[in-house]
């Protein structure tokens, strides 16, 4: 049970019989490769404009109901040094697709950033290779860009005005330029089967992606999907669990969205198979309009308090916070 073939994934994926067993290999495989050490990644979510049309997301351009932002670059680098200030090893930048964010302002956020001695993760969608090629050499290490889903007919209703085949190439051109590459997909998207998943699991093997993301799809009200229902947590839970077994020494975070579906949803990642936390780090001023999905966890509380609440159910598994930038495990 360490290597799967799509027939195999597709099975597992419809029998709910064996899902304790699987979640314990997962746990399992993630400790013998990654340790006990739990990576927190400090967010940072800087705008909520988007020019996408997404239909399953909040920060839809379409979307009037939302309160929109754009946090200037001195208040992010000074969020940042906040967050390394309590011990932060990594920041994440993330956003919509806010073209507010040129290449040359996003250079400047990073070298500022990178002064403080830690690692940044980026996760602003999709740019040219000249623009990763610039954060690359100003010294970003890793890039979130989560495909979704690999169903390319699906991706397409999901997703008006984007191109397919455009998100294969930026995830082609991170690898090529010596990011640690994230990617990811929502579980439970309308008309999904669970032959695409498989197809998502055996995609992020194929492409020896460094981080993946997994979580719920959640509905939001003000999205053409706002008549779907949520994804399974279980499910979710299960996608990330396969991943963890077939890819063994990557990050996998316990995503803020299966804490959304489930009160306890992060500490039962982490019990099967994931290894990575990323507590929000934005300034409480914009954390509830970063909405991409409803309800989500945490949006009144203090940066610093999230710290102390995920260290203190980190320590109640016997798992500890790492102390390193929190690379992939070779």
């Amino acid at each position: 049970m360490s290597e799967f073939s799509k027939r195999e994934i597709i099975e597992i994926l419809k029998d709910d019989s064996q899902n304790n067993r699987l979640f314990s290999l997962a746990d399992k495989v993630r400790s013998e490769y990654c340790g006990n050490e739990v990576h927190l990644r400090g967010l940072i979510e800087f705008s909520n404009i988007c020019k996408c049309r997404c239909k399953y997301c909040g920060l839809r351009c379409e979307n009037k109901n939302l309160e929109r932002y754009r946090i200037l670059p001195e208040e992010i680098i000074s969020i940042a040094k906040n967050a390394v200030d309590m011990g932060y090893k990594t920041i994440v930048l993330q956003s919509g697709e806010d073209d507010f964010y040129t290449k040359e302002i996003m250079c400047e956020i990073i070298k500022e950033i990178k002064k403080l001695d830690t690692a940044v993760t980026l996760s602003i969608g999709e740019r040219s290779f000249e623009d990763y090629k610039a954060f690359r050499e100003s010294g970003a290490d890793r890039y979130l860009i989560r495909i979704e889903t690999t169903d390319e007919n699906l991706y397409k209703k999901l997703h008006p005005n984007m191109d397919f085949n455009n998100r294969l190439r930026c995830l082609k051109d991170l690898k090529e330029l010596g990011y640690e590459v994230g990617t990811g997909c929502l579980v439970g998207l309308p008309e999904q089967t669970n032959e695409s998943l498989a197809d998502d699991i055996l995609f992020f093997k194929e492409i020896d992606a460094d981080m993946i993301g997994i979580g719920p799809f959640i509905t939001h009200p003000d999205t053409p999907l706002k008549d779907s229902p949520n994804g399974s947590f279980i499910k979710a839970l299960k996608v990330m669990a396969i991943t963890r077994i077939l890819m063994k020494n990557i990050n996998i975070p316990a995503t803020t969205a299966m804490e959304t579906l489930h009160s306890n949803g992060r500490i039962i990642a982490l019990q099967s198979g994931a290894n990575v936390v990323m507590p929000n780090v934005t300034s409480q001023t914009y954390r509830a309009k970063y909405e991409i999905y409803p309800n989500k966890i945490c949006v009144n509380d203090k940066p610093e308090h999230c710290r102390k609440c995920i260290e203190g159910k980190i320590a109640s598994i016997g798992r500890e916070v790492s102390k390193d930038y929190g690379f992939r495990y070779k």
